[in-house]
């Protein structure tokens, strides 16, 4: 369903400020649906590009990144939020853009990157009634590991193959799969005993996991999360690692949440994102935007309770899954933004 930002309130507050009026440009852009950090940012970038006369955005809400990556290439949308392995999927041609192939090449000319985030980390999560407090305790146990298929069941069963020293899906446990409109159900009903799932900190999936009892978070293994083999897993495209504190997780003592950790760290695979536009917008438009955008991300991190953990002010190469294989670039307005504000943009993503 596409929706627009132009509600009746934002419309009536800009005509009252005149900002309307001052706005440079008209912008379109494509996001997830809500509840998610892509869908946060975007809607809130939308907005304070609004109140800051830099531009109204058209934003067209519950797209699939997949097609929102191909639309900013073909100039079809100025603005979306995706996966970064997407990028590299379409440069190669590859997964959802294997009809695209060598064509996939030149699309990726066209894309630029002005803010990384992430969409939480892959959590392992399970009833407490379950007794697993371990990966190694998904062994013979039926585990949701993602929708059918797609780029999400195969880091799944990456995930558990890597905390488990070894497990298969089909062999040494049963992945259940449902489509994600499905997961609220699955997460409550019994058909699951544990769940490998994109987490943020807290997550609305683990509060509804609650709601059939209590619940463990287990972090992967720290002996294998310090490990070479881990490393260069986490260092490929499309993978980025999520430490978060254990006392920053937004988890209270009596709402029955235990985080299973060696320290007092979790830790998890993460899905590194990007805020992407078209490399042909101008550099003073886009550093515009992007130095607008920095410049609110206090604000930001105070609209949903999960914001101040999904690195939106994080540029680290590690941290952001930038470089490597992976060629993304950093459009010139956006590095000039960030660097005049503060940040080291790193070398290899100029």
């Amino acid at each position: 369903m596409k929706t627009f930002l132009k509600t009746a309130a934002v419309v009536g507050a800009l005509a009252v400020t005149g900002v309307m009026a001052q706005a440079q440009a008209n912008l379109s852009a494509e996001t997830s649906s809500a509840g998610n950090s892509p869908h946060l940012m975007m809607m809130h970038l939308a907005d304070v590009l609004a109140r800051e006369g830099v531009a109204n955005v058209q934003v067209q809400e519950g797209q699939t990144a997949t097609n929102s990556m191909v639309n900013v290439a073909e100039g079809k949308s100025d603005m979306v939020t995706a996966p970064t392995i997407l990028f590299f999927l379409l440069e190669n041609g590859r997964g959802p853009f294997s009809n695209i192939g060598e064509g996939g090449k030149d699309l990726v000319q066209n894309i630029r990157a002005i803010a990384p985030f992430n969409a939480g980390a892959y959590g392992l999560f399970a009833p407490v009634a379950s007794n697993i407090t371990s990966y190694q305790d998904l062994k013979g146990r039926t585990v949701w590991n993602g929708p059918p298929r797609g780029a999400a069941l195969t880091l799944g069963r990456q995930t558990i193959l890597l905390g488990s020293g070894g497990f298969k899906d089909g062999e040494d446990y049963t992945g259940y799969q449902t489509n994600w409109g499905q997961l609220p159900t699955a997460l409550v009903d019994g058909s699951a005993e544990a769940f490998l799932v994109p987490i943020t900190f807290p997550s609305d999936r683990v509060v509804m996991a609650l709601s059939a009892g209590d619940v463990n978070i287990v972090s992967f293994p720290k002996d294998i999360w310090e490990s070479e083999g881990m490393e260069k897993f986490l260092s490929a495209p499309g993978n980025s690692p999520v430490e978060v504190k254990i006392a920053d997780m937004g988890y209270g003592p009596d709402q029955g949440v235990n985080v299973i950790s060696e320290d007092d760290t979790f830790r998890s695979p993460g899905v590194p994102f990007a805020a992407y536009v078209r490399a042909d917008l101008s550099d003073e438009l886009v550093k515009e935007v992007t130095a607008a955008y920095i410049a609110s991300l206090p604000e930001l991190k105070k609209r949903a309770p999960y914001a101040g953990n999904v690195n939106f002010d994080v540029l680290d190469q590690r941290t952001t899954g930038f470089c490597g294989a992976l060629t993304l670039k950093y459009h010139p307005g956006a590095i000039a933004a960030w660097e005049e504000a503060g940040y080291d943009v790193p070398d290899c993503a100029k």
